[in-house]
């Protein structure tokens, strides 16, 4: 089945309201040709997300998405955004689970369970971030590594529930050190990531869910590592910073 193939550009804590503008318009008014099973998300930090959510609006394709929330309704959470906040702007997706979140915040796979419950319960896709850092990959216990980050966070869903996550691999030892997991090694694991799936929940869910490659994509390398059979496309930190680089990473889509 046609799986939605997806650049998803994760600016981090990045640029001004006027670089981010900048950026945005210098993307999105470039040539890119997008087909009906393709999307582009930037994911922005949460005070840009109003005038990028102006900027999309009238774009196929394109949509805006945040970089966290937090896994209650609402409350006594000073400085924290909620999905509620999110689904009144007009918000359809967030990246949950991204390394530096489990790394510096402590964000345990139980904690973003939690988190994936109330996206789903309030229509907002969560791009789910897994992957394992260098100490794993050296001791070539990564498979059971990522199977953890899986199980612990998503496999309490319903088939139905699993099948509206996006998944995005990524190498942490591979995240702005310049290495690149080959595009071997990419399709090794989102192979097994799909397996995995279909172990608990069947082939046609497995088949019907995006697995987005996390590490060090750029121009360069973007169009090898989409070709990948179980690559669904990139989700793009410091390249998706630069308005030519992110384009030609778009127009590598499959």
């Amino acid at each position: 089945m046609s799986r939605k193939q997806i650049a998803a550009a994760n600016w981090k804590m990045n640029l001004t309201v006027q670089q981010g503008e900048e950026l945005l318009d210098n993307i999105i008014n470039k040539p890119h040709h997008l087909n009906d099973n393709q999307l582009v998300i930037f994911a922005i930090p949460a005070p840009y997300l109003t005038m990028a959510q102006h900027k999309i609006a009238e774009k196929k394709g394109v949509y805006v998405a945040a970089q966290n929330c937090f896994s209650k309704k609402s409350g006594a959470y000073t400085g924290e955004i909620s999905v509620e906040m999110l689904t009144s702007l007009g918000i359809q997706f967030v990246v949950l689970g991204h390394s530096e979140r489990r790394e510096y915040f402590n964000e345990s796979n139980a904690f973003l369970a939690e988190k994936i419950n109330i996206c789903l319960e309030n229509n907002i896709q969560p791009i789910f971030c897994c992957g394992e850092p260098l100490s794993i990959r050296e001791a070539d216990t990564q498979n059971e590594y990522v199977a953890k980050q899986l199980k612990e966070s998503l496999y309490h869903l319903s088939a139905e529930q699993l099948a509206k996550v996006i998944i995005a691999y990524e190498p942490i030892w591979a995240i702005g050190t310049g290495k690149t997991a080959s595009s071997a090694q990419a399709q090794e694991m989102h192979a097994f990531i799909r397996k995995d799936i279909a172990h608990v929940y069947g082939t046609e869910v497995a088949d019907s869910i995006s697995i987005l490659y996390g590490g060090s994509v750029k121009a360069a390398n973007a169009v090898e590592i989409f070709s990948q059979p179980d690559v669904d496309g990139g989700l793009v930190g410091g390249a998706s910073l630069i308005a030519d680089e992110f384009v030609a990473i778009i127009n590598a889509l499959q």
